[in-house]
């Protein structure tokens, strides 16, 4: 589940540069193994994966995540979202990243803005999502994550995000890896497999 407060940050000017001088400089929430570690702290995704493997990653998800949540009760939870909550959290977030990274594809919308993704949970009703549902769901939105990821990475397109700066679809691909394989450890505690 996500806090909204991002823990520590550094500046970054446009180009993506760190420095210190504040004109033209935005404050930068610390991301990926900056915040995480490297390995992640809790469930021990390695950050020096190459962009195709991250998409490989994606493109398994959805086997994965059937595998890890079959015979399961998607209502289960322990304190945070439940299994079906998590499966539509990643849902979710694959679909809007790629929505933003193909936005800059085809139109050149490269400013992206955070999003909160527990009012997301809210505002989707997660909670009323049966898992089969949200499984189909993250079949949709893995698939055409990996179609559009694959071709920005190649592209090498690059997004300044409001709180994040600079994202290159690398970045893009490593950060919604680890996030689904996160998410798959918070389900793997909650089923105990």
């Amino acid at each position: 589940m996500g806090s909204g407060v991002p823990t520590c940050g550094f500046l970054v000017d446009p180009d993506g540069q760190r420095g210190l001088e504040l004109a033209a400089w935005t404050v930068v929430e610390s991301w990926g193994a900056a915040l995480f570690g490297d390995p992640c702290h809790a469930c021990g995704f390695d950050w020096s994966l190459t962009p195709e493997q991250a998409i490989a990653v994606i493109a398994d998800a959805p086997e994965v995540f059937e595998r890890a949540t079959a015979g399961v009760d998607g209502d289960a939870r322990q304190g945070g979202w439940s299994v079906a909550e998590y499966t539509s959290h990643v849902a979710d977030n694959l679909r809007q990243w790629s929505e933003r990274v193909q936005a800059a594809r085809v139109a050149g919308q490269t400013t992206v803005a955070g999003y909160d993704p527990d009012q997301l949970a809210i505002a989707r009703n997660y909670a009323a999502i049966p898992l089969s549902v949200a499984l189909w769901s993250l079949h949709h939105s893995a698939t055409a994550w990996v179609d559009v990821l694959s071709g920005a990475v190649a592209q090498e397109v690059v997004l300044w995000h409001a709180t994040r700066g600079r994202q290159r679809a690398q970045d893009v691909a490593r950060n919604n890896a680890h996030d689904a394989m996160h998410h798959l450890w918070d389900i793997q505690r909650i089923t105990g497999r």
